[in-house]
């Protein structure tokens, strides 16, 4: 997936009421970004961080600028945006090339289980799948990705409503696409959410299959990447 227009730097100035951002642009101007991300951004937003931003022209936007990237020492990237993954895995899901998702018919944001909308629901004629995905931007350890980066009562929810679908005879599968190219496998931070953490346990006694992808990331864009090591314990 391409971002609509070209991503300039910026040093990060503050993060502020989850969805604001200050920031300088190399020119020396500070502008107010949108920061579409409503978690903790732990080790993602300190004063300083070098950021890309998506300018945009729309008259509609009342902030002219979109938080995308951080950009860590050494080139390696962080995706801030979490409505990302789905656009960069619908991409994906359609040209047929997510391995074990290979399926002819995706559908985005059906409805399903109570009050709730599944990422994707995809089919075969014969069986359904019902994808969840989850942004994974936390990494405490080197190259070990976690997810959540705080707690979250809709993600434990989706699990049970993950369970009930697989109990009732489809598939159930919880994806988390790491948005993030330094890191070489992923687990649950149970520390900092235990009821995430129990809740996939169950909803994978229940049948819910787990997979997991890192993401190819750049200031031109991001796509899927590679299957990655899911770490349990």
């Amino acid at each position: 997936m391409r971002f609509q227009t070209p991503l300039v730097p910026a040093v990060l100035i503050r993060r502020y009421k989850r969805f604001l951002a200050d920031a300088r642009l190399e020119d020396g101007r500070e502008i107010t970004a949108h920061c579409a991300n409503p978690g903790s951004m732990m080790g993602l937003a300190d004063p300083g961080m070098r950021i890309w931003l998506e300018p945009n022209d729309d008259p509609k936007k009342k902030l002219k600028f979109g938080w995308r990237l951080v950009e860590h020492d050494g080139g390696d990237f962080t995706g801030v945006d979490t409505s990302v993954p789905n656009r960069a895995l619908k991409a994906a899901l359609m040209a047929g090339e997510v391995p074990g998702l290979e399926y002819p018919e995706v559908r985005p944001e059906v409805k399903y289980g109570e009050n709730s909308r599944i990422d994707f629901l995809l089919s075969d004629g014969d069986r359904r799948a019902f994808v969840e995905v989850k942004s994974v931007t936390l990494s405490r350890q080197p190259g070990f990705a976690e997810f959540p980066d705080s707690v979250t009562a809709r993600g434990l929810k989706h699990l049970g409503e993950l369970s009930a679908v697989a109990q009732a005879g489809d598939r159930a599968v919880m994806l988390y696409l790491v948005q993030r190219t330094d890191c070489d496998r992923v687990g649950i931070a149970g520390d900092i959410d235990p009821a995430y953490a129990a809740g996939l346990a169950q909803a994978r006694a229940a049948g819910v299959e787990v997979l997991a992808f890192d993401c190819r990331i750049s200031p031109e864009e991001i796509e899927l990447g590679k299957p990655l090591p899911f770490v349990t314990g």
